[in-house]
């Protein structure tokens, strides 16, 4: 897993980590669980810890047969972008006054440039939303962010709605940025604040100001 390896060796022998295992194991067999299994890890392997700029929090995978991909809020090219993905384009629009190929939802070309798009929740049951919330990820998650807030280099984390929002708490790290608004599904759009956030470009001026590169968020 790229320089994630420590990571994953440090947690290996938890036991949650066991028991997540194990309960993958069986959900794999016995149901249609999203994504799949060798896409799980999926935003490990496109962003390197060392690469890691910004980081994006996600609840779990989309439940539809064909949506997720392993990195939080994309889909693959050729599949019906979610409304909550089309609300993040839209954004990325109004804060670089530019047109976007909405028509698109896969965001590898974000992860690859250090945007890590992650779910707190690697998996799911097919429709059936939260199901693998229960298995042991929020654990793994918090361990995940831990990690992350040891390290120095500047990163931006982006906490889109209350439940990304409760992870602020292991969030310490003076040397970063922590970006918070509403999240961008359309429920929760009707009474927040995620349009107009600026954090795409708040984002690129944290970077540039610590001399690290800014993201290319456009297509």
């Amino acid at each position: 897993m790229n320089d994630w390896d420590a990571l994953f060796e440090k947690i290996k022998n938890e036991d949650y980590a066991k028991r997540l295992h194990n309960f993958l194991d069986e959900e794999y067999k016995n149901h249609i669980i999203y994504p799949p299994r060798h896409l799980l890890f999926n935003a490990f392997k496109l962003t390197p810890l060392k690469e890691v700029k910004v980081i994006i929090i996600g609840q779990d995978p989309y439940p539809n047969k064909g949506q997720a991909m392993g990195l939080a809020f994309a889909t693959p090219k050729g599949i019906k972008v979610p409304p909550s993905l089309l609300n993040i384009y839209k954004e990325i629009e109004n804060e670089f006054h530019t047109s976007i190929d909405k028509s698109n939802g896969d965001l590898t070309y974000l992860a690859k440039q250090g945007v890590l798009l992650l779910n707190a929740y690697l998996s799911v049951r097919q429709k059936a939303p939260l199901s693998h919330k229960d298995a042991g990820y929020e654990e793994f998650f918090k361990d995940v962010l831990t990690y992350l807030d040891q390290i120095d280099t500047p990163m931006v984390f982006m906490l889109w709605g209350n439940f990304a929002r409760k992870y602020k708490t292991y969030l310490n790290n003076p040397n970063h940025l922590i970006l918070e608004a509403s999240h961008p599904s359309p429920l929760a759009m009707a009474h927040g604040n995620f349009f107009g956030c600026n954090h795409f470009l708040l984002a690129n001026k944290f970077l540039e100001e610590h001399k690290v590169s800014p993201i290319n968020w456009l297509k």
